[in-house]
Formats: C-alpha cells, structure tokens, sequence
C-alpha cells in the first residue's frame, strides 16, 4: 500500500506519553499520528499536552519552536505565543483528562474518534490499562484490606473499556502493555490472562454483540507465541509476551507483558509480525554519569553545602571505625570506605533545580544513536534534575550502601549486609528477611532495576551508585533511565513527576514496536483487503 498519509494513533491510559512518544518519533515523526490520546490524571495530561505541543511545532510550525524552547529554558513563563497559539489549541484538542470508564469520558472519547478518526484507513490503538490490581505490589497491599474483593475491583476490567474500542472501532493493529503480574492474577480463583487474550481474539463475543465475523490473533514481539479465537488457550504458553526491555536497547531490567493484536483479513490471515531486535546490554552509568552531579539535601536540619560535608564526614567516620571493628573482615569495604572519606569535598555539589545549568558535553552517552535519542542542543537547561533531602541516617545508609555496591559489584541485601552498627532502620521485622531489597542501589555497570512509580514515595529502592554524590535518583535521570528524551519535559510537583515516570512505557522501547507495527501495516496484500473490508463501515459494529 502506498502510504501518503500518517497512520493514525489513538493512545489509551496515556500516561505522561512514552507510547505515544516512541510511536510518534518513529522514523523522524513521519509514519504515525496521534489523533487523541486520553489521561485521567490532569498533571501527567498537563506533560502530555506540553508533548503534543512540541510535536505539533516540529510537522507544521518548526519555526516557532523557540516558544517551547523559550518555556523549557525559564525564559517565558507559558510554552506558546501567537504566532504558535493554533498549535497549542490543537495540542488540548489532542491530549484529553479524560477518565475512561465513566460514563462522561466514553461519551467524550466516542464523540472525539467519531469526529476525528478516519476508519476508512488502517489505524492502530495503543495504551495499557491502569495495573495496580494486576501487579504483584497492588495485590500485596489488597490483601492487606479485609474488605477487598478483586472480582469487585474496577481496575481489573478496565482492560474491557480498551476492549469496547477495539470492538467498536476496529484498529487494524492494537498495542496492550501491562504488568508482568497480570499473567499470574486471579479474579474468584480464575486466573485472568486466558480471559484477556480469548476476550481480545474475539472481542464480539466477549461483550455479547453479533458476531461480526472479525477477530484478531494476537501476537507476541519476542517469539512465535500467538492466539487466535479459535485456538486452545490452556496450550498458550503466557510467559512468551514478556518483554524484557534491557535486551532491547532500554537501560533498565523493565519486564512487561506487550500484546500485538493484528485484525484478521477476509482469508482468515494476518502478517507475521517480525520480532524486537535485541542489543547488548546497556549500563545505568553510561546514561546518568555525565549528567550533572549533585549532592542530596539535608531533610530535618539546616542544610548547606558545608552542613552536608560535615554531616556526611561525620557519617564516613563512624562507617570507618565499625568496619575496622568487624569481628568478621571486609577489607575491600574497609579500604573503598577509606578512599571515600579522604576523598570527599566541601562545598563542591549543588542540590540541582526544575531547571539546571547544562555545560557543553553534558549528558553524552557511549553511543552515538544514544546521544541522538536523548540530546538535544536547544536546551540550556537540564529539566527535571533536583535532588530529594534525606535525612542524616539515610544519608549514612546510601553512603554505605553504595561503597558496599562499589566494593561487591551488588547491592547490599537485608539485615546482613546492613550489619555495622546505626545502619539498620527501625522496623520490627527488619531481620526476618521482608526488607532484604529496602535499600537498593542502581549499580554502575549493570541496567537499572525497574523504574516503579514507588520512586515517587521515596528513594531507598533506587540509591545512585555514586558515594560522593550519597543520594536517590532524580526525575531526569529516571526518566532518562525510561529513555525519555532529555527534552521532555514533566510537568508538577516532583512527587508528581517521579510518579509519571514510574509509570510510563520506555519511549525507546516503543519506537522499535513502532517499526514492527509500520512494517504490518505496509505488508501491501493484507493492508489492501483490510482497507478495502472496513471502507465505508461507518458507524458500524
């Protein structure tokens, strides 16, 4: 099929963007279009507005691009002017708070893709469904509350809100991510997987309608695994749709369950989807070391840059005479330890800012593609990049925790590791092995673990592996971490931020699902029939 226009995009429980953000950087912004995406949350629509807005500027008005610039780098206080005012209308017409589910916001989403989607070409739905209930986390703090019941959790069947799309307007391709934990949860002691992929292979009979004679066969993006309406789901071997992410290019060990559903054509038939490339595994210390170093703040007490110094010093001092006094001997810890303390300067670090000072070569990876993903010469500014305070005793946890990750090549585990004296917390149950992972370092040489949106709460879980620096990770490095692009730009409170990060899907990851998803929807053959079978359907379904 010749292709003269984009292939449209809708994108749902849009987060802060990253789907949407990797299909629409895909081969320089060419190939797709968002025609709406929907976001309940109105900060994380807030980021995913200002995104739009870029885009936008970058297809129709590249020369005012300065007035996104302007706003990213503190020069105006509002992205647009009037010489970009017609995209920022139509970036609030693009990015919706809209809650799907309710009432109001399936009426409002209907209305849009009604007025705005042409269904006479292939287009593709995107977007994952909200996760708590599914993951492991979620249904861990569930079990905790007495009155819960998951058959009675919403949440559990958002997907089917997704899925009423799917039915109603049928996209010839759909994207569905979610949490690992969806394959092993259970609603009424069923497990809910099984249900999901017959419900999304034949989503007519799945909410009651006539049976419309079209389906779908959804597709795993890492091996041959794939369903159909008419195949036997017990024989489906679920763990095949997990993605881990790190094999693909991301820094970071994410691993998510992606389903690839493909419209059947008329002859009963689909394109093979062609599966994710792999690459060597990339390093958290290539993306965050040359970002700008900063020290944490002092959280409880009076904080300055010589405050820190002495706190910390005092804090290396008392590590250096408790492991000198181990009955059992560590002398790499001892000696890195050492190091550390003689090393350390006064006065030297910054605290960092919504926006930060950036200096020439900043940010540059060990990859030229990477560079070109994340960097972007326009800004003057890192966004983003401010540090969490910390009181006095995390302050001498991380510190150690990240000499220890230094000396060991691994994060400290539990109680055992935290041995030296004034390191353990005050938990009640700190020895019985639940809070083995509570402080958590992202270790140099090795992908970060998964960015949750528990970053949000604190920052035990993700310790920068830096001992001068002793402090939790910011918004930008997790973001760069999710491979955001260093100009994305998150919009809130800093809780707010970290929580749109924690819960967003690597755009870099899903620019390359983005090519596997065009190079289908050119597969000349099957693209022509489908075209050709939903040409003039209308209002149908």
């Amino acid at each position: 099929m010749n292709r003269v226009q984009p292939i449209q995009i809708v994108d749902l429980f849009a987060g802060p963007g990253g789907l949407g953000e990797g299909f629409s950087s895909y081969n320089q912004g060419n190939d797709f279009e968002i025609i709406v995406s929907a976001e309940k949350d109105p900060i994380a629509r807030k980021t995913l507005r200002l995104r739009a807005f870029y885009r936008l500027l970058k297809r129709h008005n590249p020369g005012a691009l300065d007035d996104y610039y302007d706003y990213c780098n503190g020069h105006s206080e509002r992205p647009w002017s009037p010489r970009s005012e017609a995209q920022w209308i139509r970036s609030g017409d693009e990015a919706k708070c809209i809650t799907l589910g309710s009432k109001e916001g399936d009426d409002e989403l209907d209305e849009i893709l009604l007025n705005k989607l042409d269904r006479t070409r292939p287009w593709v739905l995107i977007g994952g469904p909200p996760c708590q209930a599914y993951s492991l986390v979620g249904r861990s703090r569930n079990r905790g509350n007495t009155d819960y019941r998951p058959e009675d959790d919403h949440r559990h069947f958002l997907y089917r809100d997704y899925l009423r799309i799917i039915q109603h307007y049928r996209p010839a391709i759909f994207v569905m991510e979610n949490v690992k934990g969806i394959l092993s949860a259970k609603v009424g002691g069923k497990e809910i997987f099984p249900e999901i992929l017959q419900d999304l292979s034949d989503p007519d009979v799945a909410l009651n309608h006539p049976s419309s004679g079209r389906r779908y066969r959804i597709y795993s993006l890492v091996s041959d695994e794939s369903f159909g309406a008419d195949d036997d789901v017990s024989e489906v071997e679920s763990t095949n749709f997990i993605i881990r992410a790190e094999q693909h290019g991301v820094p970071q060990a994410r691993h998510r369950v992606i389903l690839l559903g493909i419209a059947i054509d008329a002859a009963g038939q689909t394109p093979k989807p062609e599966r994710l490339p792999t690459f060597p595994e990339i390093s958290a210390g290539s993306i965050l070391g040359k970002l700008p170093r900063l020290r944490s703040s002092l959280s409880r007490s009076t904080d300055s840059p010589q405050s820190w110094y002495l706190e910390l010093i005092n804090q290396l001092d008392n590590l250096q005479d408790a492991a000198a006094g181990l009955p059992k001997k560590d002398p790499g810890l001892e000696a890195n330890i050492r190091i550390v303390r003689s090393s350390f300067m006064t006065g030297s670090l910054n605290t960092g800012a919504l926006r930060y000072p950036r200096n020439a070569g900043d940010g540059s990876t060990q990859s030229t593609d990477l560079d070109h993903w994340y960097k972007d010469n326009k800004l003057d500014v890192w966004l983003n990049h401010e540090a969490r305070g910390h009181m006095p005793s995390d302050l001498k946890r991380y510190v150690f925790a990240s000499i220890f990750a230094r000396t060991h090549k691994r994060s400290p585990k539990g109680h055992l590791d935290f041995g030296l004296p004034g390191l353990a917390p005050e938990h009640k149950n700190w020895e019985s092995g639940k809070f083995s992972d509570r402080f958590r370092v992202q270790l140099e040489n090795y992908p970060s673990t998964t960015v949750t949106s528990h970053i949000s709460k604190d920052g035990h879980y993700f310790i920068h592996y830096d001992p001068f620096q002793c402090r939790s990770l910011t918004v930008r490095e997790a973001a760069r971490l999710q491979t955001f692009p260093d100009n994305y730009f998150f919009e809130g409170n800093r809780t707010q931020q970290f929580h749109q990060v924690g819960n967003a899907v690597p755009p870099l990851l899903a620019s390359k699902i983005a090519a596997v998803v065009a190079n289908v929807i050119t597969t000349g053959e099957w693209s022509s029939v489908w075209t050709e079978n939903h040409r003039g359907e209308g209002d149908a379904g």
